[in-house]
């Protein structure tokens, strides 16, 4: 699956150009009218720092954080540009000097042959990638990155060949340092996005992740430093804007999380850290990201294997493992679990079974982390733990597909599946607890019966806060009735990220009830969470909202669309924009935004289906079966592209054609009850009563309690003279809604020729 979060255009011929000159955003200002100090914090780089504190400038020397950036010198740029030749897919890449600067010649844009300079390194080990300037403040990261343990070039697309006209190709903004990677490796980075244009102005004070990355901008600090230690007044956290000390767990990994998380930003990040959803949305454990039982499969960057962890619930912090300036670890092997956990108890033959060394060598079986943090490479190399420390699973690999440490890790990866489970089972036992895993991979099936299990998931207070978000969110497609009591007490949880969660998937049909709930989350303390209320109401008549509230949704509407334009080289921001506009009934601006979407990235398929969806209510049905044939012909398996492809030709009186896709998206999507209904419908339109009977009755079986599934049985039914048929439907009808006149004059309609028959 694409990454669906950043796109961008490419250009056919490019000239080299140096990048801008990068400024200090805020230099220091002295405000003496606080003891001395500056009223406002800002940002005045390391150099401030280092003579009070040179022991953890000294540690932070060398580390991944002083090595997230820097300028392509000699010192910097580890790989060979000695003439040093690279292939991958037929195109052969050149590494070379001239004069003190670094080239390459490559693939560029439209697939013509290039000398790219390039002017900044990126990251260091275990590898090392290399930036390009492009005309319009661009940088972008190449493909071929140099391996700093074996020392050679490798490409991060081994398995795939990518066509200059993609998103993720080099030159495009898959691979664009502005808007995909510029924020977490260099320090008060504003990306400065022209939208009309698609230029940049990104500016950093400090290149490299500095210390004001993590400790906040720091004149406060400096100027109270400054003032004679007999002279100066007790201010909090010494003038620092954020404080790293006497803090608890949830504060101190909340301070590492915006750049150790998976998640799309909400706000230009200041640095200030707190509450994380003032500026970033994490992901949740979402298919394609995780495992169902939420170990780590994309790239995720650590947080939200972490928060799932009994580590992170007993208090554990990323300071109790790692030096917060070096980021080394603090203990080597088992020692650096020992430090809390009983080594007579954990680091034992009889609790890991492993002996310590194996033919006078150490045995990596018996390392806690083996079993419990398993890695896997990210961009080919790559090795990362997962940080949720779980206990291995070997059932949930057989019940799930997940992986499990023991064949995973490679130690056992010559044995089956049944042999780890069967080793497992004769240690430990054949007792295991309930897995939230379970209940989440049963809703990804689409399983029926997973409501209530989903209900509960999302309700425990004892169960990761992230996983009962993503239980929460899990229950969207099920019917609302039962869910809608979760999502109101949701959405006053004292969990931003659930009430965040609630407000994105609350449904209802009652726009007065949605108004109801959603309306004082207008009001709600932290932004991300009235920017998505502002967006779900978006299209609210304004009858249903108090005159405070009415002012609230125009301020938060326009904080969201400002936002959403501040990153229009973002595929999905177009899209939301676009559904905004379409929620306020303004389709023309909502046309132009979802086609600036596809612009960006003619790839992104939720855009070209919202247009299509668009252009089919104004008879724009040619157009809109293009663009759906578009997204069928490059995503097979997007079964609901064929769904509405079949609604578009069914309007176009194309019936046998639009049979096909709908018999298409029925397969691929068997539960999902409308498409049934719909191809019920058509089937006894084309006189094909048996299947179109089969169709109907799918539909109710899935969703009992439809009025509209109900109904279209019933008039089969009834229109084929099969009255007892229809008379029990009228029943059940009656029996779900009994305050809808519709199933009574259904009843008494049929009972009425019933009674004509008899006579």
């Amino acid at each position: 699956m694409r990454n669906l979060i950043v796109a961008g255009a490419g250009i056919l011929v490019i000239l080299v150009v140096a990048i801008a000159a990068y400024v200090v955003r805020a230099p220091r200002t002295d405000d003496p009218t606080i003891v001395g100090l500056p009223e406002l914090a800002t940002f005045v780089g390391r150099g401030e720092c280092t003579e009070c504190h040179m022991d953890a400038y000294e540690q932070w020397q060398g580390s991944d954080h002083d090595n997230a950036m820097d300028m392509a010198t000699d010192d910097t740029v580890l790989g060979n540009f000695d003439n040093a030749e690279f292939t991958h897919a037929g195109i052969t890449s050149r590494f070379y000097r001239k004069d003190d600067a670094f080239f390459v010649n490559t693939e560029g844009p439209g697939g013509e042959m290039g000398e790219f300079e390039i002017k900044y390194t990126f990251g260091i080990e275990p590898l090392q990638q290399y930036l390009v300037p492009f005309p319009g403040g661009r940088l972008q990261a190449l493909p071929i990155a140099w391996d700093t343990e074996r020392q050679r070039w490798f490409t991060l697309n081994p398995d795939t060949v990518i066509a200059p006209d993609d998103w993720l190709h080099w030159t495009r903004n898959g691979q664009n340092w502005n808007g995909m990677c510029a924020e977490c490796h260099s320090t008060n980075l504003e990306k400065n996005l022209d939208p009309d244009t698609g230029t940049y102005a990104t500016t950093w004070s400090e290149i490299d992740v500095s210390c004001e990355a993590c400790h906040g901008p720091g004149s406060r600090h400096v100027a109270w430093a400054e003032i004679d230690e007999a002279d100066r007044e007790p201010i909090a956290n010494h003038g620092l804007q954020v404080a790293s000390r006497d803090i608890n767990n949830r504060e101190y990994v909340d301070m590492c999380a915006p750049c150790h998380s998976r998640r799309s930003e909400i706000a230009d990040y200041d640095h200030g850290h707190g509450e994380l959803l003032q500026y970033f949305v994490p992901s949740l454990l979402n298919e394609g990201l995780y495992h169902a039982d939420g170990q780590i499969l994309d790239e995720v960057y650590v947080w939200g294997s972490f928060v799932q962890s009994k580590m992170y619930r007993n208090g554990v912090k990323c300071g109790d493992c790692h030096d917060p300036h070096s980021l080394a670890l603090l203990r080597e092997g088992n020692a650096l679990c020992t430090h809390c956990h009983e080594a007579s108890n954990y680091d034992a033959t009889e609790h890991h079974f492993h002996p310590p060394s194996v033919d006078g060598k150490p045995n990596d079986g018996a390392l806690c982390i083996k079993c419990h943090m398993p890695e896997q490479p990210y961009m080919v190399i790559d090795y990362r733990a997962d940080h949720s420390l779980r206990v291995p699973r070997p059932d949930l690999s057989e019940s799930l597909g997940a992986p499990n440490s023991c064949s995973q890790s490679g130690c056992h990866a010559d044995q089956s599946l049944q042999w780890v489970a069967d080793a497992y089972t004769n240690w430990y036992g054949d007792a295991r607890k309930a897995h939230y895993g379970s209940v989440l991979a049963a809703a990804r099936a689409g399983d029926p019966d997973a409501q209530d299990a989903l209900i509960a998931l999302a309700e425990d207070p004892q169960t990761a806060t992230i996983v009962r978000a993503t239980a929460l969110r899990a229950l969207a497609p099920y019917p609302p009735e039962h869910a809608l009591p979760v999502m109101r007490r949701a959405l006053t949880d004292n969990e931003a990220l659930l009430r965040h969660t609630a407000v994105d998937v609350l449904a209802t049909e009652s726009l007065e009830t949605l108004a109801g709930l959603l309306a004082p989350r207008l009001f709600d303390s932290v932004r991300g969470v009235r920017m998505r209320a502002a967006a779900q109401l978006a299209g609210i008549p304004r009858e249903y909202l108090t005159g405070k509230q009415s002012a609230a949704l125009d301020r938060e509407l326009k904080t969201y669309v400002d936002t959403m334009h501040s990153m229009l080289d973002f595929a999905s921001s177009g899209l939301n924009l676009g559904n905004l506009y379409d929620m306020q009934g303004d389709l023309e601006t909502a046309e132009q935004y979802y086609r600036k979407a596809i612009e960006v990235d003619d790839l992104f398929f939720p855009a070209k289906m919202n247009l299509a969806v668009l252009l089919s209510r104004q008879g724009r049905d040619s157009e809109a079966e293009l663009l759906l044939r578009d997204v069928l012909d490059a995503y097979p398996e997007q079964h609901d592209a064929a769904y509405s492809l079949a609604l578009v030709l069914i309007a176009s009186g194309r019936r046998e054609e639009a049979l096909s896709y709908l018999d298409r998206a029925a397969k691929g999507l068997p539960d999902r009850s409308r498409i049934h209904y719909n191809r019920g419908l058509l089937l006894a339109q084309m006189g094909r009563d048996e299947e179109a009977e089969a169709a109907l009755r799918t539909a109710v079986q899935l969703e009992p309690g439809s009025v509209d599934y109900l109904y279209a049985l019933i008039d089969f039914y009834a229109r084929r003279n099969r009255l007892e048929e229809a008379l029990e439907l009228c029943r059940r009808m009656i029996d779900a809604h009994p305050g809808n006149r519709l199933g009574y004059d259904l009843r008494d309609a049929i009972l009425d020729r019933t009674r004509s028959a008899d006579r």
